[in-house]
C-alpha cells in the first residue's frame, strides 16, 4: 500500500496535525490571564481548562484506542482533525467558562486515538527498516507542539487578540485535515492484533513501574509549567510580550533537548532517566532564586528549563514502551494517557498550591513530585534494569 506513496507528501501534514493536536491542548497555558479576565474566574479555575483535558485523555485513551485499531485510520485522521478544528472556532467565541470548558471534552477524548493513528500512519509510509525514522520524523509534530503551541498562543493573542490565538489553532488543524484527506491513502488494517494480546502487557510490574515514574514525572513537570506564565509575571515582573519571548526561548530550549537527551538515551539509559526529575528540581530552585535578576541571566534559566522539560517527553515514553515492545502501539496509547494523568494532576494541584501560597506553592510542589519521581525511577531500575529494548533515534 505505502510504497506508491511518497512520504514526504504525506508527513508534512501528518507533523502539521500533530502540532495543532498540541497547541490546542497546551495554548492555553499562554493565555492564562486573558482566561482569567474574560471570564472573571480564578487563575486554579483556568487551570482546569488543561487538567480536565488531560484527565479526559487519561481515561478514556487506552479503551478508545483498542476500538478503533480496527477501523481505517485515514477516516480516523481526518474526522479527529475536522472535529478539533470546529470545537477551536466555537471556543473562540465561547459565551461562557462553562462553555469553553465543554468544548474541550470532545477534542480531549479524540485526542489519543489521533495520536495513536498518526504514528502508526507514518510508520505505514515506509519500509519495515525504516519504521525508526518514520517515528522520528513524525515526532517532530509533537515536540514542536509542545515546546511552541505555548508561545505561539501567547505572542498572537499579544499582537492580535485572543480570539485569532485560538483560531490559528483552527486552521492548522483543518489544513492538516485537507492535506491528509488528498495525500493519505486508506489505511485498512490487514491483520489486527487482538486485544487479548495487548492487554496482556498489564500483568508486567516493570510496565506500572514505569507508569508510575510518567506520572509523577509530568505531574513534576506540569504543576509548574502549566503556571509558567502567572510565574515569570509575579515572580520577575514581565509584561505580557516579555513573558511570550521567553516562552518562545523555552521552546527552542526543548528543540535543543530532544535532539539531546535521544542520543544520551541510547547510551546511557537509566542515568538519563534518573537524572531528568534532579535537573527539573534544579531548574525550579533556580527559577525561584532568580527574583530580580537582570534579563540574561533569567534567559539562560528559561532556556535550560525548556531543554530539561521537553526532554522529559521522549525519556518516559521510551521509559514506558522498552517494558512493553511487542504491543508498542497499545503500549504509547497507555504512555499518552498516563501521562495525561500526570499533566491533570500536576496542573490541578499547582492550581491549589499557587492560590495557597503563590508561586511558592508550585515550585515547593514541583520538588516533592521530582523525588517520588525519582523513587520509581530508582525502584524500576533496581529490579529491571533499563528494559528489554534499546530504541535508536535518528
Amino acid at each position: 500500500m505505502s510504497h506508491t506513496v511518497k512520504p514526504l507528501s504525506v508527513m508534512p501534514f501528518i507533523i502539521l496535525g500533530l502540532f495543532g493536536l498540541y497547541t490546542l491542548e497546551l495554548g492555553v497555558v499562554g493565555i492564562l490571564p486573558l482566561i482569567v479576565a474574560r471570564y472573571n474566574v480564578s487563575i486554579a479555575q483556568a487551570g482546569l481548562l488543561m487538567s480536565l483535558f488531560a484527565f479526559i485523555v487519561a481515561i478514556s485513551g487506552p479503551f478508545l484506542v483498542l476500538l478503533s485499531s480496527r477501523h481505517d485510520r485515514k477516516k480516523i485522521l481526518i474526522g479527529a482533525l475536522f472535529c478539533f478544528s470546529v470545537c477551536s472556532v466555537l471556543s473562540a467565541y465561547a459565551p461562557s467558562y462553562s462553555a469553553l470548558m465543554a468544548l474541550r471534552v470532545l477534542p480531549a477524548m479524540l485526542h489519543p486515538v489521533f495520536f495513536s493513528a498518526a504514528f502508526a500512519a507514518a510508520v505505514s509510509l515506509y519500509s519495515k527498516e525504516r519504521a525508526t525514522h518514520a517515528t522520528t520524523t513524525a515526532f517532530i509534530g509533537t515536540t514542536l507542539g509542545l515546546v511552541f503551541g505555548v508561545p505561539l498562543t501567547t505572542l498572537m493573542a499579544d499582537l492580535v487578540s485572543y480570539e485569532a490565538a485560538i483560531l490559528c489553532c483552527a486552521a492548522t488543524t483543518l489544513l492538516a485535515g485537507i492535506g491528509l484527506l488528498i495525500q493519505l491513502p486508506r489505511q485498512n488494517i490487514a491483520h489486527p492484533t487482538s486485544f487479548g494480546s495487548q492487554l496482556a502487557i498489564l500483568r508486567r510490574p516493570s510496565v506500572w513501574l514505569a507508569i508510575a515514574a510518567t506520572v509523577l514525572v509530568f505531574t513534576t513537570k506540569f504543576a509548574v509549567y502549566s503556571y509558567a506564565a502567572e510565574l515569570l509575571r509575579d515572580r520577575m515582573g514581565l509584561d505580557a510580550k516579555t513573558i511570550s519571548m521567553m516562552l518562545l526561548l523555552f521552546g527552542v530550549g526543548g528543540v535543543t533537548g530532544n535532539l539531546i537527551s535521544g542520543r544520551i538515551l541510547l547510551r546511557r539509559p537509566v542515568a538519563t532517566v534518573a537524572a531528568l526529575p534532579i535537573l527539573l528540581a534544579c531548574a525550579y530552585v533556580t527559577l525561584y532564586a532568580l527574583e530580580g535578576a537582570n534579563l540574561l541571566s533569567l534567559s539562560m534559566i528559561v532556556f535550560l528549563w525548556g531543554a530539561i522539560h521537553t526532554s522529559g517527553m521522549v525519556i518516559t515514553q521510551t521509559w514506558l514502551t522498552r517494558s512493553a515492545p511487542e504491543a508498542h502501539e497499545f503500549a504509547t496509547s497507555l504512555y499518552v494517557s498516563f501521562a495525561n494523568a500526570g499533566i491533570a494532576i500536576g496542573a490541578w494541584l499547582g492550581g491549589v498550591a499557587i492560590e495557597s501560597y503563590g508561586v511558592f506553592g508550585i515550585i515547593a510542589c514541583g520538588l516533592g513530585f521530582a523525588g517520588l519521581s525519582l523513587v520509581a525511577i530508582f525502584l524500576k531500575a533496581w529490579r529491571y534494569g533499563d528494559g528489554v529494548e534499546r530504541t535508536s533515534y535518528a
